[in-house]
């Protein structure tokens, strides 16, 4: 599936989805911090207490203003528990200097170029037989899925997220709390 075709279908989807969404639904909290949909995706991962390596990565990679700026993106943001899963001293040595073109990398793999909520996730999943290929801005090619009411993504490595929490609103996007670090291929 080429990016067009994916950022034209989620573009339709989405304008359904979002507008459900935004008709019945109140932001979820993440880690029991409280997310408004006012703030950008930065400022409200900056509020949640379980994203702190997430934030701290972002920053060190240089991508606080690309995702601050206007979107829509949609960012499935691993946790800290996520980050602390890799095997010992990653997240140190992609925080260093001559690593930071790879951090970016990964960053980048958790993001899409388009605003998708779940519901259109869903769909896209649907419409394709069960598994619906996303790119991401960082080159990535996740597979997207659901395992019962979840959605789960695959990355490139054969690792599997599950997004633990759904939807939550930004404004410039939506972000969905994922329970992995997905990774390009090596």
């Amino acid at each position: 599936m080429t990016t067009t075709r994916f950022t034209t279908t989620l573009a339709a989807a989405t304008l359904l989805a979002g507008a459900a969404f935004a008709d019945g639904h109140a932001n979820p909290q993440v880690g029991g911090a409280d997310m408004l949909a006012e703030l950008n995706i930065v400022e409200n991962a900056m509020n949640s207490p379980i994203h702190t390596t997430l934030v701290a990565a972002v920053s060190a990679a240089g991508l606080v203003e690309t995702l601050s700026g206007e979107g829509p993106f949609t960012v499935f943001a691993p946790t800290d528990e996520a980050f602390a899963a890799l095997p010992d001293g990653t997240v140190d040595t992609l925080l260093m200097e001559e690593n930071l073109d790879q951090l970016t990398t990964i960053l980048t793999c958790h993001v899409v170029g388009a605003e998708a909520f779940s519901d259109a996730i869903g769909g896209m999943i649907a419409d394709d037989g069960g598994a619906h290929p996303v790119e991401t801005l960082g080159g990535c090619t996740l597979t997207a899925e659901m395992d019962g009411e979840m959605i789960t993504l695959t990355d490139e490595q054969g690792r599997v997220a599950t997004v633990t929490v759904a939807d939550v609103d930004q404004s410039n996007g939506v972000i969905h709390v994922i329970d992995a670090v997905l990774l390009p291929a090596m």
